[in-house]
């Protein structure tokens, strides 16, 4: 943003005539008259020159009163090319991701809402869709995924939660039908089909972890990494707890991902 300089009032024009002219002027009407013809045809103030605005951004314009050699490296300073972003502009970009679902029975208006890793691997192809999701931050995640990026489906709300196994997004996001189903548990009535709220992807599963990895172990080293530093200080399983779809850094899931490896903490 241009800073808007000051502009300094033009000097206070000096008195026509010093003190001691001024006492030494003429009484008479002749004199005063000559006085006055004196003062009158002294030369008229110059205006304080005020900077330009521009008439489309409304910023203001410093190029007058610049001198050549600023000029010359305003012009020579580069200029980002249309549709090139700084490295802080923008919302991050995600390529990793952890998906909660249900693996216990549990009815909502005679529906049974399960869905475990071993459900997912049932299906057809091993693949389908993540539908149901009714928070806005949970779909805004969904939004963000591209086809060949990996997620863990995190086992929730059941006796032991934690990390079950590794699937794919095979499909990005499209419109969930389920928000339309009255019959759905998911139906949603202010949804309308020409401005649907609600999306949904494809996950295909991949395979169960070599040992399940419980929230509390990972909560562990969320709590170790937040003291010590590590990568699990600000993953959002802890600081985004109650979003079912949440977003992981390369390094964050990498570093889950090895403790199938290691020993229980």
């Amino acid at each position: 943003m241009i800073e808007r300089k000051g502009l300094k009032p033009p000097p206070l024009l000096a008195a026509v005539a010093s003190p001691a002219e001024q006492s030494s002027a003429p009484a008479t009407a002749a004199g005063m008259l000559g006085y006055l013809k004196f003062e009158t045809t002294m030369p008229p103030k110059k205006r304080a020159r005020v900077s330009k605005r521009s008439p489309k951004s409304g910023k203001i314009d410093d190029s007058e009163g610049t001198s050549a050699a600023d000029r010359k490296r305003k012009a020579a300073a580069p200029v980002a090319k249309a549709g090139e972003a700084s490295e802080s502009a923008g919302p991050p970009v995600f390529t990793h991701w952890l998906m909660k679902s249900e693996p216990e029975s549990r009815f909502e208006n005679g529906i049974d809402v399960k869905f475990g890793i071993e459900d997912l691997k049932a299906l057809p192809d091993q693949t389908g869709c993540w539908d149901g999701v009714r928070n806005y931050q949970a779909r805004n995640f969904m939004r963000q995924m591209k086809e060949g990026q990996r997620a863990f489906f995190y086992h929730s709300n059941c006796k032991e939660p934690g990390v079950a196994g590794i699937m794919k997004i095979v499909k990005e996001a499209y419109v969930d039908h389920t928000q339309f189903d009255k019959k759905d548990v998911h139906y949603d009535a202010s949804s309308k089909p020409d401005s649907p709220k609600w999306s949904m992807v494809d996950v295909q599963f991949q395979r169960t972890m070599k040992r399940f990895l419980p929230l509390s172990e990972l909560k562990k080293y969320h709590l170790q990494h937040r003291a010590n530093g590590g990568p699990l200080k600000d993953v959002a399983l802890f600081t985004r707890a109650r979003v079912s779809v949440q977003p992981l850094t390369s390094e964050e899931f990498d570093f889950i991902l090895s403790l199938e490896d290691k020993e229980p903490l």
